[in-house]
């Protein structure tokens, strides 16, 4: 088939499709705005609760992601319509209509996938390169399938801190403080997540008690039922209002489940009819591809209250929402509020992540004179620790949530590319600055002056990451944006990575201390600079880091092997999404990369210890595979078990690319540093060609403890002399001994060979520090 007749099936095949999407929709609003709003929002939810139920029964049925998915998109259907049709004078419902209601949904949600795919085959090349074709088609899956994407238990988390700034304006507008709404939106959430158990738990908790009344009375329960219900008023009320949110759908009526105010749920909730764009006259009427008016409020008003139809409305959309009709009541607040918003957004990283960097040293809107221009440049946040350098742009919202990519594509991608590119730009001109001259001044300004705060070498950092921060999670434009030609690696190697403020909660609770964390932003980074390679956001990265330790080798790998022009990799971040299930999901241990348990004590004890050079090592440590983290967890236990015996052991475990030398110490014993170095010598000439060799020293108790455990320098010698022969010489007898095995090697010294160091001398370690400041005790 020739390209041009290709082309015209295809652009057919999409009309054709978008008719059909056009006439399903106006059906489903017909038998919609047919049925009382409570019931049909009620059954499906019971419903879903019961496929769900079955499911876990049944792994052979329907999976229950499928069932999230078709019932959301049945939902924002619900409430599209309550928004846009007044009440009609007669309703009735009909539970064959919901059958056909939801046959209706699937199919609205199936061709809505074909057309993603038909209308996106023949996309032309544009800021996206040869690729736009590709993620138009994700971007326009995600517009129809992604719905709240954070997780249900965190919602007070995030709100609470994202509405902390603007604490005492809500209080003044709406009667409640930040914290209040966080409160009362994780209430929203939490009603919706788990009001069916506890309505059936309170209307089988009081069936239970008439039943036991009736056994006494030695009656049937009928005879006893007039009786309770007149002497138990208060109870009564419970189960009737379990009985509304089982199959009524009380569950989602917020004005019983929070104590948000009316006048804060008003903001955020459509009134009947009022919504008038949704079902205009037009392409894409009624479509998936328009923005849904959940979108825009998530909440709808009834006769009995306020309804969140599906709390996913409320992650999408209230944020947004609620800030938007803030400023609405309260415009002269605007100068201020962006003020605050901007402190926030740029403080966060650091604020929420603080336990990430315990020794960080972190400077806040610093400038530069920007050597190309000699103007004053600004950043947002600089973080230093030790060997690893963070540089945070943090940037407002993501507007794209509001624009259709069908409608407008280039519109949609365009106000989230611009996020990008900003803060890549910004962090472009700070590497540049930092790598023209061996060390750099940064300045504050303080009284309408620049001063120096601070200088900086880049060559003190073996790490480096450039960090674009939204307030709002935009995937999947974030992992995406790595194919727009203007991003590339900064100084040629430094990946940039985008990232929300929702990620950050998650990867803190899952990368709990600096060398999980710092390790996983490495590999973050190496993966951005991954052209072809994309996971759809933070948490898939997250999850393949968890499971495959390497995701950016086994990416660079696969796509060698199978020669493929774009890898995607899907279903990722389960492991993380398993986590939030349950009602236990705060209790229960959250899944981490595995170690054995020596190799996990060691990096423990550097965490502790927290000495120069300590993250490396730690890095190092973590890119081992399963086989060598078990052989350097063998190593460690099989030496340590033996200090009651010798004064120190030690071995070394590498490869061509890097090395490991451990010396493990008994605590009881002084170190003697000149027998370390040449020991470590020996051991590393052993491996020639290593790019990079690693030497830790650890300090073990007498019941096996490890003290301390921390880095230090050693000088091997390049070139056989007269003093360092027995260095060479004692490499090749290490070589040809009996303690060589494959890829490590291990030896002991004796007792007799111990010297001592002067507590006053500059300690052997390489820090330039006395040895009674640094390892002597």
């Amino acid at each position: 088939m020739m390209f041009a007749e290709r082309k015209e099936k295809v652009a057919e095949s999409g009309v054709k499709l978008l008719k059909e999407m056009e006439a399903i929709a106006c059906e489903m609003r017909t038998l919609i705005a047919s049925m009382p709003p409570e019931d049909l929002i009620g059954y499906i939810y019971a419903q879903f609760m019961m496929h769900a139920a079955s499911d876990s029964q049944d792994k052979d049925t329907v999976d229950t992601k499928d069932l999230v998915n078709d019932n959301q998109f049945l939902l924002e259907y619900v409430h599209a319509v309550l928004a846009t049709d007044i009440a009609p004078k007669e309703i009735s419902f009909d539970e064959n209509k919901c059958s056909y209601l939801f046959s209706l949904s699937r199919d609205l949600r199936q061709k809505a996938m074909l057309y993603a795919i038909a209308s996106s085959l023949d996309a032309k090349d544009s800021i996206f390169g040869p690729d736009t074709s590709t993620i138009e088609f994700h971007s326009k899956t995600a517009w129809v399938m992604l719905r709240g994407n954070r997780y249900q238990v965190l919602e007070e988390e995030f709100y609470r801190y994202v509405l902390s700034p603007h604490d005492d304006i809500l209080k003044e507008v709406y009667g409640a403080s930040g914290y209040e709404i966080a409160h009362g939106i994780q209430s929203m959430a939490n009603a919706i997540r788990t009001g069916h158990t506890n309505a059936f738990e309170e209307m089988m908790m009081q069936f239970l008690e008439v039943q036991e009344i009736a056994s006494q009375q030695k009656k049937n329960i009928e005879e006893v039922m007039e009786s309770w219900m007149e002497e138990n008023g208060e109870k009564l009320k419970s189960a009737s209002q379990a009985a509304s949110d089982m199959f009524r759908g009380g569950i989602t009526n917020v004005s019983l489940h929070t104590g948000l105010p009316d006048k804060l749920l008003a903001d955020l909730a459509y009134q009947r009819g009022e919504d008038t764009d949704f079902f205009a006259i037009g392409d894409f009427s009624g479509t998936p591809y328009r923005t849904l008016p959940a979108r825009k409020k998530p909440l709808i008003k009834l006769d009995a209250g306020y309804y969140a139809v599906d709390p996913c409305f409320m992650r999408d959309a209230g944020y947004r929402a609620l800030l938007h009709n803030l400023l609405q009541r309260k415009p002269e607040y605007k100068k201020e509020f962006e003020e605050r918003q901007k402190a926030m957004s740029e403080g966060a990283f650091y604020d929420i992540l603080r336990a990430q960097f315990p020794t960080a040293n972190v400077y806040q809107e610093i400038y530069y004179k920007d050597p190309e221009t000699n103007q004053w440049s600004e950043n947002d946040t600089l973080i230093l620790m030790d060997d690893v350098l963070f540089l945070i742009e943090a940037k407002a919202g993501a507007a794209a949530t509001i624009a259709s990519p069908a409608t407008d594509f280039k519109r949609h991608a365009q106000s989230v590319q611009d996020l990008v590119i900003k803060a890549y730009k910004q962090c472009e001109r700070f590497f540049n600055y930092l790598n023209s001259a061996d060390e750099v001044v940064i300045y504050q300004l303080v009284s309408g002056k620049h001063r120096e705060c601070g200088r900086i070498k880049a060559s003190n950092y073996r790490v480096m990451l450039p960090i674009g921060l939204t307030v709002e999670s935009f995937s999947p434009f974030s992992s995406f944006c790595k194919q727009l030609p203007q991003i590339t690696p900064l100084l040629g190697k430094y990946g940039f990575v985008s990232m929300s403020i929702d990620d950050l909660f998650v990867l803190k609770r899952f990368l709990p201390s600096p060398g999980e964390f710092l390790h996983y932003m490495e590999v973050r980074q190496s993966f951005a600079n991954v052209k072809n390679a994309f996971l759809y956001d933070e948490f898939d990265h997250l999850g393949s880091y968890i499971t495959q330790n390497r995701f950016d080798l086994v990416s660079i790998e696969k796509l060698a092997k199978e020669k493929g022009s774009m890898l995607l990799w899907d279903g990722m971040s389960s492991v993380i999404d398993k986590s939030f299930e349950g009602l236990d999901w705060d209790t229960k241990p959250l899944p981490t990369q595995d170690f054995p348990k020596e190799v996990r004590d060691l990096l423990e004890a550097l965490d502790s210890t927290r000495a120069p050079g300590w993250l490396a090592i730690d890095s190092h440590i973590r890119n081992y595979d399963a086989q060598t983290r078990s052989t350097l967890g063998n190593m460690l236990k099989r030496l340590g078990d033996s200090l009651d015996k010798h004064p120190a052991r030690y071995f070394l475990i590498g490869n061509d690319d890097e090395s490991l030398f451990v010396w493990m110490q008994n605590y009881e014993n002084e170190i003697d540093w000149l027998k370390v170095n040449d020991k470590a010598s020996s051991m590393a000439l052993n491996i020639k060609d290593a790019a990079r060799h690693n030497f830790v020293i650890v300090e073990v108790d007498s019941e096996g403890k490890y003290i301390k455990a921390f880095g230090i320098n050693v000088i091997v010698p390049q070139v056989k002399t007269d003093e360092n022969a027995h260095i060479f010489e004692d490499a090749e007898r290490l070589m040809n001994s009996s303690g060589t095995e494959s890829n490590f090697i291990m030896s002991s010294i004796k007792s007799e060979d111990y010297g001592k160091v002067g507590r006053n001398e500059t300690c052997p370690c390489g820090s330039g520090i006395k040895y009674k400041k640094c390892h002597g005790r």
